[in-house]
């Protein structure tokens, strides 16, 4: 895994790059959130293929603890993919609440995800 760090508008943010998952359990992604905190980063940009499919499965409350944690440390996130292929009215209502609340976005590109941490 590597971080890259932007700033854009004075704020520092993460962009998580890997070729494999990074988070696969709760416990991966409350490390990333705590590790990436503590080196001083508020935002984080994270990719669609990075996270497990579970995630994506609201069942498994997976979503809700890592994001209820980002949300404690008001921590902001985008995670970067094609969110097409979820068919679960479930979780198509969830990043669409998630987005218009603007703390936790989903969104189709790495500049779109960009500018809206940067909001």
């Amino acid at each position: 895994m590597e971080i890259e760090e932007h700033e854009v508008k004075g704020q520092k943010m993460a962009e998580v790059k890997s070729d494999q998952i990074v988070v696969a359990t709760v416990e991966d992604g409350l490390d990333l959130l705590g590790n990436l905190y503590y080196q001083g980063f508020d935002t984080i940009l994270i990719y669609e293929k990075n996270i497990t499919p579970a995630f994506f499965d609201l069942r498994t409350g997976i979503a809700g603890e890592i994001l209820q944690k980002f949300s404690n440390y008001r921590v902001r996130l985008a995670i970067v993919g094609d969110f097409e292929s979820y068919q679960s009215k479930s979780i198509r209502d969830f990043m669409f609440e998630s987005n218009k609340t603007g703390h936790i976005n989903f969104v189709p590109s790495k500049a779109e995800a960009l500018d809206a941490l940067s909001r």
